[in-house]
């Protein structure tokens, strides 16, 4: 039998009862936008995190737009950014007028780099974009000292590290903005695109509201320039479903994750464990120098996987301007990585059965 890399039906099968009832629910009460489900969603969302704003949004990359957004940068004022992040950070930053400024990752951890962070700032540099890859929260602590020490604004990506903590601390919670999808994929996934802001404070929560829906605060009144991106209320529905159950979906991974590190051979590069960070394994990832063979070799022998991510932001031909710019180490990481099976679904006898057969792969 073939092990799928992800089977969102399958996933989403313990839950597919209360989903029933929920859509009954929106169906019945003749609320379907910015309704009580979003308003408690996002009141349960910010107890989870032990933060007093959340503000649902349409999708993850809307959450990126609007924090930025938030801050009003002028056009052509610099973020930092990761320069292996997926290219709905670099959208974000190219959506407001900004440029980004790639740092490299750390090649251990595959999160931007602390110690290259100071020599990418100049005086247009307003703001630190981190990307929580994987399931692992970045090094935040050098992190936001070195955003204090020069006034900067710091975003962080959460849109693979629902749970994820750094210290104890969780993803989202460092930052000014804490931005967060619940693509279907996710730890925390709706049944399509859902997407949240954490904020620190009433003012930004204010306006992030009046973003998200026109510009508007009061219905017909549109105090500033905004977009149509709001939470789906069965979206928002959904996501209070599967909620108390982010910790339990995370263990399963956690577990599965340590069945792969203590049983995949040496010929692999793994992740790596460190006290400080709980990693909630999104996606459990290893390198390869042979990547593609070892890719093409697991299909033959029933099991799929993904590589996340193919392609470098600055190889894209989107970002065709900055082809002929060089990180060494997201390239590395691009043309080595490899994404196993490690989902809700999957069974630990799924995950054996794939390190056997990944383990005699010469």
């Amino acid at each position: 039998m073939r092990i799928p890399y992800e089977n969102l039906k399958a996933l989403n099968k313990p839950f597919e009862e209360a989903f029933k009832l929920k859509f009954n629910d929106f169906l019945n009460s003749g609320w379907y936008i910015l309704g009580n489900e979003v308003a408690q969603f996002e009141k349960e969302f910010s107890n989870y995190h032990d933060e007093n704003y959340v503000v649902g949004v349409a999708n993850g990359l809307d959450a990126l737009i609007l924090s930025l957004k938030c801050c009003n940068f002028k056009k052509g004022d610099e973020v930092i950014v990761p320069s292996n992040t997926y290219i709905a950070s670099i959208l974000s930053i190219l959506q407001c007028d900004l440029v980004p400024i790639f740092v490299e990752p750390n090649v251990e951890t595959y999160n931007i780099d602390p110690k290259k962070i100071e020599d990418a700032i100049t005086s247009k540099t307003v703001a630190i974009m981190v990307v929580h890859l994987y399931g692992q929260c970045c090094e935040m602590e050098p992190i936001v000292n070195i955003a204090n020490q020069n006034k900067l604004k710091v975003v962080e990506d959460c849109a693979q590290a629902h749970g994820a903590k750094y210290k104890g601390k969780l993803a989202g919670t460092f930052g000014e903005y804490g931005c967060f999808s619940f693509y279907p994929t996710k730890n925390l996934g709706a049944l399509g695109d859902a997407g949240a802001i954490i904020c620190k404070t009433e003012e930004d929560y204010i306006k992030l509201r009046q973003l998200r829906n026109y510009g508007s605060e009061k219905k017909y009144h549109n105090g500033i320039i905004g977009y149509n991106s709001r939470l789906d209320e069965v979206q928002a529905s959904f996501l209070r479903v599967k909620l108390p159950y982010l910790n339990e979906i995370n263990n399963h991974k956690k577990t599965l994750a340590s069945i792969y590190q203590s049983n995949l051979n040496e010929n692999f590069i793994k992740p790596i464990i460190d006290n400080d960070f709980d990693n909630v394994y999104h996606i459990y990832n290893i390198r390869h120098k042979e990547r593609d063979r070892l890719k093409a070799y697991l299909s033959a022998n029933n099991i799929d996987t993904e590589i996340h991510y193919p392609v470098a932001p600055h190889k894209q031909q989107a970002l065709y301007q900055l082809n002929n710019l060089s990180y060494p180490i997201s390239e590395e990481i691009h043309a080595t990585t490899l994404s196993l099976p490690c989902s809700f679904a999957h069974t630990e006898n799924d995950i054996r059965k794939v390190v056997e057969i990944i383990n005699q792969f010469n």
